[in-house]
């Protein structure tokens, strides 16, 4: 009985990642061609006379207000949702039902799609809980195997969204269960191997970023990593702090209605669009454009560094669907590429060698901080751009990044997000 109980429950897992793979992967189908259009509505606008500048911000501000509609009809759409799945694996909220799944797929094509500095990994993973539910539901599991698979299919989203199945299932693990039982370590690795296979057959077989084969950074340059982690885990205290204060003082406006919120940050994200597009979005074009050796100027990167550190916060405050792990990435990414650009100022010898691998450390390290997960980072970043040759120096500076955090005593983003769930979603 215990055999056959178990092979249903695997068997469950891998239908659940069929369906999110194939989901998951329309839904980054429908972003990379949203953000091909906003790209090409920006190069329209800037073409054209008149008032032409207003367009991006129209179209900004009308994205997130229709997105913020759908959260009204069902507000549990709102934001990342790995709080959510974190809360239900915990017995402190329910599982997602179904209706999830579309709200959280169309209002993320809408908010994302209009340049709101938001993620996919977050509706893909609670797309990815709300299908792992409903298929442990109709397979007639118990309450503590459907909160298992809703935390093992949410992990095969996260894997989806990165295309990084051992990421996904690492992040299932370290982040939201906090253990490696053996049945959650193989729920979710089935459900991760059969969704990201499925999501390669609709988007291809190669990973996320391109990047060029380098060799590992000479050792004696471990200790400038170690120092560039340091002040990582500071940076990442420092952006958790902003978000909390964002969604503070943004919630605390009782006067103006949420809808009415979200699209004034919405236009607020659309005169950056028109500005400079690489500053909002989810960041995968300028992350790419850094790790592909493109070279941008300190003071350009300084400022996208700036905007997005300050607009990532800011279009979570919205409180459309959207997630916070892709814009962290770019700002890791910045950040290493100006750590470098600075110290090659100062520094006699070839730091811009460095450029590169530490960009790629900053994406690890920065994404370690503010989750508190590092191994998940380590291994995300390495899947997504398959390469091992700063694996010692990304395990070096990230853990000396979440260090940093912790004595900070700035609690890990989901937790405070959990804490800061209303009491109507976890019913």
């Amino acid at each position: 009985m215990q055999t056959r109980g178990s092979v249903l429950l695997y068997l469950t897992a891998i239908i659940a990642g069929v369906a999110i793979g194939f989901i998951g992967g329309a839904f980054r189908w429908c972003l990379e061609t949203a953000d091909r259009l906003r790209f090409d509505l920006v190069e329209w606008a800037h073409r054209v006379s008149g008032p032409g500048w207003l367009a991006p911000i129209a179209a900004a501000a009308l994205g997130a207000m229709l997105a913020a509609l759908i959260v009204r009809w069902i507000p549990l759409a709102a934001g990342s949702g790995i709080q959510h799945v974190e809360a239900v694996y915990k017995g402190e909220a329910q599982p997602p039902l179904l209706p999830l799944l579309p709200a959280k797929f169309v209002g993320g094509v809408l908010s994302m799609g209009a340049g709101l500095v938001l993620g996919r990994e977050g509706p893909t993973v609670h797309m990815g809980a709300a299908i792992g539910a409903e298929s442990a539901r109709r397979a007639r599991l118990s309450d503590t195997d459907v909160r298992m698979m809703q935390t093992a299919v949410g992990g095969a989203g996260l894997a989806v969204a990165f295309n990084a199945p051992i990421g996904g299932t690492m992040f299932a693990l370290e982040e939201v269960t906090k253990s490696f039982r053996l049945q959650t370590v193989l729920a979710t690795l089935f459900a991760a191997a059969s969704a990201v296979g499925c999501m390669r057959l609709l988007l291809g077989n190669e990973p996320d970023f391109r990047v060029e084969a380098m060799g590992a950074p000479a050792l004696a340059w471990l200790p400038l990593f170690v120092v560039f982690g340091l002040l990582t885990g500071g940076l990442g205290a420092v952006y958790n702090r902003l978000l909390l204060w964002f969604l503070d003082h943004v919630g605390g406006i009782r006067r103006i209605p949420a809808v009415a919120k979200a699209a004034v940050i919405g236009a607020i994200i659309g005169l950056v669009l028109f500005i400079h597009p690489l500053a909002v979005g989810g960041g995968d074009t300028l992350t790419q454009m850094i790790l592909g050796g493109q070279d941008l100027v300190l003071p350009v990167v300084a400022g996208l560094l700036l905007v997005r550190f300050v607009a990532g916060p800011l279009s979570y405050s919205a409180a459309v669907p959207g997630g916070l792990f892709a814009p962290l990435l770019a700002v890791g990414a910045l950040w290493g590429l100006l750590f470098v650009g600075g110290l090659s100022a100062v520094w006699p010898g070839d730091a811009k060698t460095l450029a590169i691998p530490m960009a790629l450390v900053g994406m690890a390290a920065f994404f370690g901080a503010t989750v508190r997960a590092p191994v998940t980072a380590i291994v995300l970043v390495i899947e997504m751009t398959a390469t091992t040759a700063v694996a010692i120096p990304m395990i070096a500076a990230t853990a000396a990044a979440v260090l940093v955090a912790e004595l900070t005593r700035t609690p890990p983003v989901y937790d405070s997000l959990r804490e800061r769930m209303s009491p109507d979603l976890r019913r």
